[in-house]
């Protein structure tokens, strides 16, 4: 058993008494803990720092990806290669609990894992991992790779959060009054958790949700009786899983259970939470969707010089340290691409998960006005992108492939590897302008032009997610909306309204009028501060969501 009086190095504050667990398939606490892919880590991450800092009575669960997510590295022909390697970690305290539960028909053990909360200044985390004495090696593998390509293994993932993260609490003791999914990765708990009490009115008063994906197609399905032999429903009679799950067509559709066996769900942006109204309203029995819209946590992601600065409103000392990151940044451009940037040109970052949807390479899709732009010696500008492609989606890596080959013909053009915490602090330190380029209704919410604007990035970014909150007045650069239907008139009416910014309001501004530059900086600062930190978001959570 856990002592829960054990685990906080605080007393909770009153308004934040009520016990949560927040289950995650990944949280990004460390650049020295590979325990994250991308944004969803991110936005975890930041959730558990200010539940910390707000001394909240909340514990994370996650898995212990022994593998992490990948490395990201290059071949001898500097095409992306993905490097999978064995993560160790003695900052994390073995907790001497250890259970089994059945996937598959087979026993497997899970041993579980505590980061402390005063190591990086988060709520109490558990790990669980099926690494441990007892296994076979296919057991064994189930907690090696994030977001496994086996999509067996994957679904053994998934039970290994949900079904084997609610009987850790049970045997730990630590059943909370609140069980929040952060996805619905973790959905299967909710049937280990009928199993051991039958009433789902019961169960639902306990049970909140964020859902993060704004489209039907991209929330996860599988056919029911795969799930049901895989064990995936602890046991509970087929018709009873039909029903309260309305299971249709034999498929079993993870977020649409989450809904319906939740007391109340959450989007992710003001405009997420109108398109998942709208994306599930024909669904019987789901539960009240709210939005509370994503934060990142302030103090871990701001350069303190910069943000003391601005608070004090001393712009040209936030403009000097802006150089000074920017040279920070600019020693691993040329240690990986061996070009030499320069702190007083502008430069522009995309940064984010490689997926088709974000558009990395819009950019570049008209390579004569991309020519133009990176060569017209009046207005020069330096362009970086990063990003990790999921390590098995060819298709994305082919586009990251492609850029690197083509910063080959421009010496102020420059592509990186190893977009963890680590190098997006730098790149958000470093940057002038944060591109985001997804199509309008596609990305939920979107943070990391968040922690930009907090390091005196200036955002130019399409329309969608949480900068349709944030952008007002003079605080950012945004695509106008393209009307057209089809896809390649509604890309090349967003590319062409990109460059016009970049070329008749972006770089001249820069250029000719630092002061209008500053202005628009600190403005940006001061805006996502009010109301963007992840403080604001979590307290959200209790006064919306939990209580």
């Amino acid at each position: 058993m856990i002592r829960s009086e054990d685990l906080f190095p605080y007393t909770f504050a009153e308004k934040y008494n009520k016990s949560v667990v927040y289950f995650s398939m990944e949280f990004a606490i460390d650049q020295a803990l590979k325990t994250y892919s991308g944004g969803l880590g991110f936005l975890a991450g930041s959730h558990m720092r200010s539940a910390f800092a707000l001394q909240q009575n909340l514990i994370g669960i996650g898995i212990l990806w022994k593998m992490g997510y990948y490395e990201q590295t290059r071949n001898e022909d500097n095409s992306m290669r993905v490097f999978f390697r064995e993560q160790m970690y003695s900052f994390l305290k073995d907790t001497g609990v250890k259970f089994q539960m059945e996937i598959d028909q087979k026993s497997v053990w899970v041993a579980v894992y505590h980061l402390p909360a005063t190591v990086f200044n988060t709520v109490p985390m558990f790990f669980l991992t099926t690494d441990t004495d007892g296994n076979d090696a296919w057991a064994r593998s189930i907690s090696y790779r994030l977001y496994d390509k086996d999509p067996q293994i994957k679904v053994a993932q998934c039970m290994l959060l949900g079904i084997g993260g609610a009987k850790f609490l049970e045997v730990a003791n630590l059943e909370p009054s609140t069980y929040h999914f952060n996805e619905a990765h973790a959905i299967s708990a909710l049937f280990y958790l009928l199993k051991q009490d039958s009433d789902v009115t019961k169960l639902k008063q306990k049970v909140v949700f964020t859902t993060h994906t704004p489209e039907e197609a991209g929330n996860e399905k599988h056919n029911f009786d795969f799930l049901y032999k895989y064990g995936f429903f602890s046991g509970l009679e087929k018709s009873l899983v039909h029903d309260i799950a309305h299971v249709s067509h034999n498929i079993f559709n993870h977020t649409l259970a989450a809904l319906r066996l939740s007391r109340k769900a959450n989007a992710v942006s003001k405009l997420h939470g109108e398109v998942s109204r709208k994306m599930w309203s024909n669904n019987k029995g789901i539960c009240e969707i709210i939005h509370i819209t994503n934060a990142q946590n302030r103090p871990y992601w701001a350069d303190a010089v910069l943000d003391d600065a601005n608070t004090n409103k001393q712009y040209e000392k936030v403009a000097q340290r802006k150089k000074v990151l920017k040279g920070e940044l600019f020693k691993v451009v040329a240690d990986q691409v061996g070009k030499l940037f320069d702190p007083n040109i502008l430069t522009l970052v995309w940064a984010r998960r490689f997926a088709a949807y974000k558009r990395p390479d819009l950019l570049t899709s008209d390579i004569k006005r991309f020519e133009k732009l990176l060569k017209n010696s009046k207005y020069p500008i330096q362009v970086i992108w990063a990003g990790k492609p999921y390590p098995f989606d060819h298709g994305a890596i082919d586009i990251f492939n492609k850029l690197y080959y083509l910063s080959h013909l421009f010496p102020t053009m420059a592509v990186l590897t190893g977009h963890e915490l680590g190098l997006s602090k730098l790149l958000k330190n470093g940057s002038d302008v944060w591109l985001n380029t997804p199509v309008v209704t596609r990305e939920a919410s979107g943070t990391s032009g968040m922690t930009a604007a907090m390091n005196a990035s200036v955002n130019l970014s399409t329309f969608d997610g949480w900068i349709c909150e944030f952008a007002e007045g003079e605080n950012s650069f945004i695509v106008p909306i393209a009307e057209n239907e089809d896809p390649f008139l509604r890309d090349q009416t967003d590319l062409n309204n990109l460059f016009d910014l970049l070329e008749n309001e972006i770089l001249p501004t820069y250029y000719n009028d630092p002061k209008k530059w500053g202005d628009i900086v600190a403005k940006s600062m001061n805006d996502v501060n009010a109301y963007f930190d992840s403080d604001r978001m979590v307290d959200e959570y209790y006064t919306h969501l939990y209580s």
